[in-house]
């Protein structure tokens, strides 16, 4: 919401204050189609040519999420601490083996299968499974599965977060985009240089308009997608350090419910629970699964 009005703000105040200056749209009406086409297709042609297929293609895709914004809310992650803790409470309960049933085939699992939106992000469901098999397999010393864990989320949060730089790239090439096609209406406005006072005002404002709309798209728009985009990734990223806080609170030996409490505490401010809401959710979790 807040970027709809943000976006129409850019518009209205800009435009606004040109008319109240008393500007006309006479020139901007006819030469914005053509300048768009060169600099839009420039920023286009420049996107593709830095950016990998998969990049593009996932630019694309979370472009919806400047509108919609972070993918966890804060129904998720009370499952996902509620989702650790019985995992966490049956290796210390029922041991290995009772565990490893649910971490080799989450896909099958009574406790995963109950958090099925946890279930569709594969990173979160391998990151959980892949420690918890270290620590199966007598890897327990926590600042060794505390490192280990702390690149795979370098990894990840790198590699989600290149779309925000991939937009952050184009929106710095705007400006020097629209210089371009600003530069081209000169060239065509000194081929009609005979040309009466009037007209070639025209022709050079024609030209104008092209930076314009460079520095106007880059700062306006493009610019603030990008730093937007960026905080949703940052605060996504959270739902997966909530994950590395609670396994290594659980490998220092605290019992699942402190261990969840730690992780509870890393859960961004607006979507935390307190401290008797979690109390409260885990005590309604039927006693066979734990």
């Amino acid at each position: 919401m807040f970027q709809i009005i943000g976006i129409i703000c850019v518009f209205v105040l800009v435009f606004g204050g040109f008319v109240w200056a008393g500007g006309h749209f006479d020139v901007i009406l006819h030469s914005a189609p053509y300048e768009m086409t060169m600099i839009g297709g420039a920023a286009l042609g420049a996107f593709l040519i830095g950016n990998t297929p998969a990049v593009v293609a996932r630019t694309a895709g979370d472009f919806a999420r400047i509108f919609t914004g972070t993918k966890w809310k804060a129904q998720d992650y009370k499952d996902l601490l509620s989702l650790l803790f019985l995992l966490t409470k049956m290796m210390k309960t029922k041991g290995v083996i009772a565990l490893e049933a649910h971490i080799e085939n989450p896909a099958e699992s009574k406790i995963f299968s109950r958090y099925p939106k946890i279930m569709k992000d594969h990173f979160a469901v391998d990151f959980i499974c892949d420690t918890l098999r270290m620590m199966t397999m007598n890897l327990e010393d926590p600042h060794q599965v505390e490192d280990h864990m702390e690149k795979q989320l370098e990894k990840h949060h790198h590699e989600a977060a290149a779309p925000a730089h991939a937009l952050q790239g184009m929106a710095d090439a705007l400006p020097a985009l629209g210089i371009v096609a600003a530069v081209l209406g000169i060239i065509k406005t000194m081929g009609s240089i005979d040309s009466p006072p009037a007209v070639l005002g025209g022709m050079i404002g024609g030209a104008l308009v092209g930076t314009f709309l460079g520095v106007f798209l880059a700062y306006g728009f493009v610019g603030p997608f990008s730093t937007y985009l960026q905080a949703v990734y940052d605060e996504d990223h959270h739902f997966y350090i909530i994950i590395q806080k609670v396994l290594v609170a659980h490998l220092h030996g605290n019992a699942a419910q402190i261990s969840v409490e730690m992780g509870r505490g890393g859960v961004p401010g607006k979507a935390q629970p307190s401290f008797a809401e979690m109390e409260a959710m885990l005590d309604e979790i039927p006693s066979e699964l734990g």
